[in-house]
């Protein structure tokens, strides 16, 4: 019998792709080829165990956050805790709004523990988890439509920079999201606090009542999610520009406070082709080169 876990190294011979159930991450390590490999198997030893690990406490994962919630037990139930547990006493999250993020830490941990790296990052389909030594660099595609695998632009990210996550969310990405976003992109000084962050954001980019928008409760659409019955983003009709500036607004509106108090480090809303930058400048933002970015 195929063991559940899938874990390879890709043609390129450059980056690993591990896959089980709905994690699937891409890694790429740089530094001394005996260094890479070491990584590389300290993830592989990681892996297989993540998802077992969530999936014994997911009763508990799935449970909105409080600020007096138990604490779960494993390692990267932890991380997901702590990332969202700034947002528990003023909104409803739980702490499957950072495990994409969380997971990235994991194993990019684990390589880290294992190996001396130059740089590295671990990818979980746009949740991304980095590792930069003194003097490297990472240059980071910023996401306009995850659903096209579209990007608006590159921001670069160095190691003096204190952001070590990136994580895209939006109502046409993998997860529901209670707003309109098309995307919003968050940097973090880690990748569940981004996870949780962007979460935060892209529900805040929203025109409540407005008839245009298409709203289901959760549970019609997949009846085992966290969101229970609450109403999550199902379709966006035509918008008015007046439209789209309310809605970027009160996204950017949440955004600027989360980087007032250290949640993120910088942040790009979009909606219908138009963006709304914070913590960042436009002149921070460059345009697409033809070469390969680790993809925000």
């Amino acid at each position: 019998m195929m063991p559940r876990a899938q874990m390879r190294v890709l043609p390129d011979s450059r980056r690993l792709h591990l896959h089980d159930g709905p994690i699937d991450l891409i890694v790429e390590a740089f530094g001394a080829f005996p260094e890479v490999q070491a990584a590389y198997d300290a993830a592989c030893a990681r892996f297989p165990s993540v998802l077992d690990e969530l999936c014994a406490e997911l009763t508990l994962l799935r449970r909105q956050c409080h600020p007096d919630s138990r604490w779960p037990e494993g390692t990267v139930a932890r991380r997901m805790f702590a990332a969202v547990l700034p947002y528990a006493g003023e909104y409803f999250i739980t702490p499957m709004a950072a495990v994409a993020g969380a997971v990235a830490e994991e194993i990019l941990s684990a390589m880290k523990e294992a190996a001396r790296l130059s740089r590295a990052y671990v990818n979980n389909g746009g949740d991304i988890a980095i590792h930069l030594t003194e003097g490297e660099t990472f240059v980071v595609g910023m996401v306009e439509r995850p659903d096209r695998r579209s990007l608006f632009g590159m921001l670069t990210i160095s190691s003096a920079d204190p952001a070590r996550g990136i994580a895209t969310s939006g109502w046409r990405g993998r997860s529901f999201s209670l707003g309109i976003a098309d995307a919003v992109t968050v940097l973090a000084d880690r990748a569940a606090a981004g996870d949780a962050a962007a979460t935060m954001i892209a529900n805040a980019v929203d025109l409540p009542g407005n008839p245009r928008i298409l709203r289901i409760p959760a549970c019609e659409l997949a009846p085992d999610n966290d969101l229970g019955d609450l109403l999550v983003t199902h379709g966006v009709g035509a918008l008015t520009c007046r439209d789209v500036d309310d809605a970027l607004a009160s996204g950017v509106s949440t955004a600027e406070r989360l980087l007032r108090v250290g949640l993120i480090r910088a942040a790009a809303l979009n909606l219908c082709h138009e963006t709304r930058l914070v913590g960042v400048t436009q002149k921070e933002i460059s345009a697409l080169p033809e070469r390969s970015l680790v993809h925000a």
